[in-house]
């Protein structure tokens, strides 16, 4: 099924959006589009997958993925399984847990994506969503990763301004709630979308070592999943931020042991806006340069932002050749 065209702001050529679905290996079925490039612009650039954040639908990240097609890049925004068009018909019961996103739906897209079309393989992952390819055994076919507020949430690494409400609304009040409902009703409380009370439960009681979270026998197993990614990271975080700050940032970098990582802190005024948070750099009138700067990152590997990085990259096994 193919979406009506549409333009792509800031962008030359026409894009279109094709509804896909990609089955996971429990049998699973997620739902997504491809944004298809204008097949006059050459050469192509590669493929970029988007990766949401807790509780966020893909189509919030569709602007982004009609300006990374107009620019020569195939796209592919999906939700995880039990968002949006990937929902089931109840979330009660479900079973549905965070690191099924990267483990059995992130697995499954980056399989799909490799075979789709060939070229470098990039994945733009929002909040967990450019933590969790580490879950994923396919995760070291990525070519290149640039990561936006990656974290897991652990809360004393949120903001200090913000700490103790964000810990009272995350940490305190969206597990009772769960517990009460049988799943988190996000929407109805205007607090993002409604999750699997799995999903919920991993938020709220997150330790600082994510593997802790899991059982022991698991733990190596999880561990060397994340040091085999090779690729390597760009991570992105904004000053105003309060869920990204610097301290969250490299406590998930520590865990891509075998990638070459470079932390770069962005402030609003760097990209011409007064205010971005968590959510603005995926929005086309709080992103600022954003949009344009990172295509450096993504057609060749190229930090725009070198006066901004926090940390000199740690060593890592770089990838010396594309593996597709």
């Amino acid at each position: 099924m193919t979406a009506p065209v549409i333009d792509a702001p800031g962008a030359v050529g026409r894009v279109l959006a094709e509804a896909v679905a990609i089955r996971c290996r429990d049998g699973y079925l997620l739902h997504g589009h491809l944004w298809r490039a204008d097949p006059r612009r050459a050469p192509f650039p590669g493929m970029v997958v988007v990766n949401p954040a807790t509780g966020v639908l893909a189509r919030s990240y569709h602007a982004y993925a009609r300006f990374l097609a107009g620019h020569g890049f195939e796209v592919l925004t999906y939700d995880y399984r039990g968002i949006g068009a990937s929902r089931p018909p109840t979330l009660k019961a479900c079973g549905i847990r965070w690191r099924d996103w990267g483990e059995l739906d992130f697995d499954a897209v980056v399989r799909w994506a490799h075979g789709c079309r060939g070229g470098p393989l990039s994945v733009v992952g929002h909040s967990i969503g450019g933590f969790l390819p580490g879950f994923a055994e396919a995760a070291d076919r990525v070519d290149r990763f640039l990561t936006v507020g990656a974290q897991f949430a652990y809360w004393p690494d949120y903001a200090a301004g913000s700490r103790l409400r964000m810990v009272a609304k995350w940490h305190l009040a969206m597990p009772a709630v769960t517990a009460l409902a049988g799943y988190f009703p996000g929407r109805r409380l205007g607090w993002l979308e409604d999750l699997p009370a799995g999903v919920a439960y991993e938020w709220g009681f997150r330790r600082a070592r994510m593997e802790l979270s899991y059982p022991q026998d698991q733990r190596a197993v999880i561990l060397a999943r994340f040091a085999a990614v090779g690729a390597p990271i760009l991570a992105i975080a904004t000053t105003d931020d309060a869920f990204g700050t610097p301290s969250a940032i490299r406590r998930g970098l520590d865990y891509y042991t075998g990638s070459p990582r470079t932390q770069v802190q962005l402030t609003p005024a760097a990209l011409g806006m007064a205010a971005i948070g968590h959510f603005g750099l995926f929005q086309a009138r709080r992103s600022g340069t954003f949009w344009t700067d990172a295509l450096d990152w993504l057609r060749g590997g190229r930090n725009p932002w070198p006066d901004a990085v926090v940390h000199p990259p740690p060593p890592g096994r770089r990838k010396t050749e594309c593996s597709r």
